[in-house]
């Protein structure tokens, strides 16, 4: 469930509105080419613009539509662990495969609040759980190695999706405990695989699914020198999706500039300026993505 190219979805809308439509339209995309698992209403979904109302609604519609062709692994993670215990359990109701529980952010908890916090989730709904550590959406402060450790020892703690960008953790994770690493960045899939992860949960993956997993496929067979390739390919795409713009703008709009889906987004977000657009077009270009 928690191996190779994961896609974290955009939440399409249109008018103000979750559309709906386009969602369906672009889970269907996603299986069509072969995608691994599927991870709405996580960062890349816009999760914190969305009410409690419309992410659970995101959660019945996606589950429906995958209908158990791939694993489904929700974004359900707070800053309250009453919300995320609240979220996690309306997950498992509509039968999510595993959650995605992200560092609570802005209340900075110590180690020991990241813990317990982790830990009234995994104890209160018995459900898989990824956790996702990303000190640049929690104010600087994420999960020491030493507390993800800690936690791997809980019976329904399987997976982290690693997101500091430092190489240096995720091998820090992998020699001290045997809980499943996952990229959080598209760019570090493969040095991360190649000190013992196992996969990545991707932005680039909601326009190149099957790219996405053509690399990742070569690196679960521990073919190193076929998945660089895929991973130079990747590269320049993959960075600009990500240092653009703050995710998910720039993906958002990729997806707008190859008819997939708007562009639009829920304030604070703002779409991608003009300059950068022109820099993403020819990234897009390059790619052989635009005709």
């Amino acid at each position: 469930m928690f191996n190779g190219a994961m896609t974290a979805l955009v939440t399409p809308f249109r008018d103000g509105e979750v559309d709906y439509k386009t969602l369906e339209e672009l889970i269907e995309f996603q299986l069509e080419n072969g995608i691994d698992a599927l991870v709405p209403m996580g960062t890349t979904g816009e999760s914190p613009t969305l009410s409690h109302p419309e992410h659970k609604q995101v959660i019945e519609r996606a589950m429906k539509i995958v209908s158990g062709a791939v694993p489904v692994i929700v974004g359900a993670g707070s800053n309250s662990t009453a919300e995320a215990i609240e979220l996690t359990a309306y997950s498992k109701k509509c039968g999510a495969d595993a959650t995605l529980q992200v560092c609570p952010y802005y209340n900075k908890p110590t180690q020991e609040g990241f813990y317990e916090h982790f830990k009234a989730i995994a104890e209160e709904v018995d459900l898989p759980m990824v956790l996702y550590n990303i000190p640049g959406r929690c104010g600087g402060t994420g999960m020491t190695a030493a507390t993800v450790a800690r936690l791997s020892e809980l019976d329904n703690v399987v997976a982290i999706k690693e997101a500091t960008g430092k190489l240096d953790m995720a091998s820090e994770i992998v020699t001290s405990c045997d809980i499943t690493v996952i990229s959080g960045d598209d760019s570090l899939t493969l040095p991360i695989c190649s000190v013992g992860g196992k996969g990545v949960i991707s932005v680039v993956a909601n326009i190149v699914p099957a790219d996405v997993k053509a690399m990742t496929d070569l690196i679960l067979e521990g073919d190193f020198v076929s998945a660089l390739k895929w991973h130079k390919k990747l590269f320049e795409l993959s960075k600009n999706l990500l240092g653009l713009s703050t995710n998910p703008i720039p993906i958002k709009a990729a997806m707008a500039m190859l008819g997939m889906a708007s562009e639009e987004m829920r304030l604070p977000m703002t779409p991608l300026d003009e300059d950068n657009k022109a820099a993403l077009q020819k990234t897009l270009n390059a790619y052989g993505l635009l005709k």
